[in-house]
């Protein structure tokens, strides 16, 4: 991977992390220093967030690696996390894991006074 990469890889992380800090979420990134040992974001419970930030991208590969990283981390469900330029960030994950996700956020909802 060039340098250019890198650097709008590494802008996309940050850009991210910032987003979801706005949203009131604890999420870092996980620096390019750490050689695959954490995810690209963390802080966000029980997802385990791959960040591709690319204008062709191959989302079956990408997600295969989110699958494999998260395995390998156990850290939550994989979750890709895409966008291209001057476009919105997209969120890609397994139907199983999403299906689960909105079911316990409907849970909490029906219980909730």
């Amino acid at each position: 991977m060039g340098k250019t990469s890198q650097r709008k890889g590494a802008a996309g992380e940050r850009e991210l992390a910032e987003i979801l800090q706005r949203y009131g979420y604890d999420c870092d990134r996980g620096g390019s220093l750490t050689f695959g040992s954490v995810a690209d974001i963390t802080g966000l419970p029980g997802i385990h967030i791959e960040v591709k930030r690319v204008e062709k991208l191959n989302v079956v590969e990408a997600m295969e690696q989110s699958i494999r990283d998260s395995e390998r981390m156990r850290d939550g469900m994989p979750a890709l996390f895409h966008r291209r330029n001057r476009k919105p960030w997209l969120v890609t994950m397994r139907l199983v894991d999403w299906l689960k996700l909105y079911r316990t956020t409907s849970e909490q909802r029906e219980n909730s006074p």
